[in-house]
């Protein structure tokens, strides 16, 4: 149960912290064209992440898979602008959302490289990889929960005001989108040893 707690706790900062804010950016712009009855739907998203992040953090940690940090955390923020952006080329409620599923489980396998770390060295002899995953998704889904549970109640907020939908999301998005390129730019990986 210790492990559980342990672990749990790494994945729950994983998300809720300022060093996390490239994850909350994520879950953010995924979150952002849906409206507060739809928060089923967002779970559901939100879920097609963590599973899209599991495979490669399994695949990362029990060494299957192998890829430079420094591209690692360069996609990070290229997932949140594409998926900023496609916020913003919105054609259709409908297909708008279920773009939203695929790139959650995609980009969630990008994202799951940048967990690998936090995993790896926090497992220690004895412990089982697969209660340390467990543990530390659970830690994460429950923040990712929180953050999607704050932008829902927001919007719904910004909308009851008399404020457009369509600017609520373009402006998150934009905003979004914006840092997500700062951090892009400053995550640029040297070609120089």
């Amino acid at each position: 149960m210790q492990d559980f707690s342990l672990f749990f706790r790494i994945g729950w900062e994983h998300i809720i912290s300022w060093d996390a804010l490239d994850h909350i950016l994520f879950i953010s712009a995924l979150a952002v064209i849906f409206q507060l009855d739809q928060w089923r739907q967002v779970v559901i998203l939100v879920t097609a992440f963590t599973i899209g992040h599991l495979l490669t953090l399994w695949l990362t940690v029990t060494g299957y898979v192998e890829f430079g940090n420094k591209w690692v955390e360069f996609l990070i923020p290229v997932t949140i602008i594409l998926t900023a952006l496609s916020n913003l080329w919105k054609v259709d409620d409908r297909l708008s959302q279920n773009m939203h599923y695929i790139m959650a489980m995609g980009f969630g396998l990008i994202h799951g490289l940048g967990y690998a770390n936090a995993i790896r060295f926090g497992i220690t002899e004895g412990q089982s990889l697969g209660w340390s995953l467990f543990s530390f998704n659970i830690g994460l889904e429950i923040g990712q929960i929180l953050v999607v549970s704050i932008v829902l109640v927001l919007g719904a907020l910004v909308v009851k005001t008399g404020i457009k939908r369509s600017w609520w999301i373009n402006t998150v998005s934009v905003i979004i989108c914006l840092k997500a390129l700062l951090m892009a730019w400053e995550r640029i990986p040297s070609t120089h040893h």
